[in-house]
């Protein structure tokens, strides 16, 4: 398992991929690429094949948020989620704050991490 901390070798091809392995769904993939290259990528990659990613979206100095954490499902309960949030707290620049789906809250308790705050959510019209 080979793990890459900014990764910018990640194409938008193989993240929609992994995106999809975890969340079926129709990504616009001009929409994704622009995303990926505004956030710092932490990939897992076992023989060159992308099983998992950690995005880290920034300010760089008062506040961070984790955008996604994916790792495909035959991969799932092998460490590599825990490792993928390890890297990330080794690498952000700042705090981090992210919401998590329902049901997957042990994961990060189990990681050690504890609840904050509440999170909220404005819906952008028309989406």
């Amino acid at each position: 398992m080979e793990y890459i901390i900014d990764d910018r070798e990640m194409c938008v091809q193989e993240f929609l991929s992994l995106a999809c392995s975890v969340w079926p769904g129709d990504y616009d993939a001009a929409a994704a690429e622009r995303a990926i290259a505004r956030t710092l990528n932490i990939t897992a990659r076992e023989n060159g094949c992308l099983i998992g990613c950690l995005r880290i979206l920034t300010d760089g100095c008062f506040f961070g948020t984790i955008t996604e954490l994916l790792v495909r499902p035959e991969y799932q309960g092998r460490g590599v989620g825990s490792r993928l949030l390890r890297l990330a707290a080794e690498h952000t620049p700042t705090m981090l704050y992210f919401g998590a789906q329902p049901g997957v809250e042990g994961f990060y308790e189990k990681n050690g991490l504890k609840k904050s705050l509440q999170s909220y959510m404005i819906e952008k019209p028309g989406t």
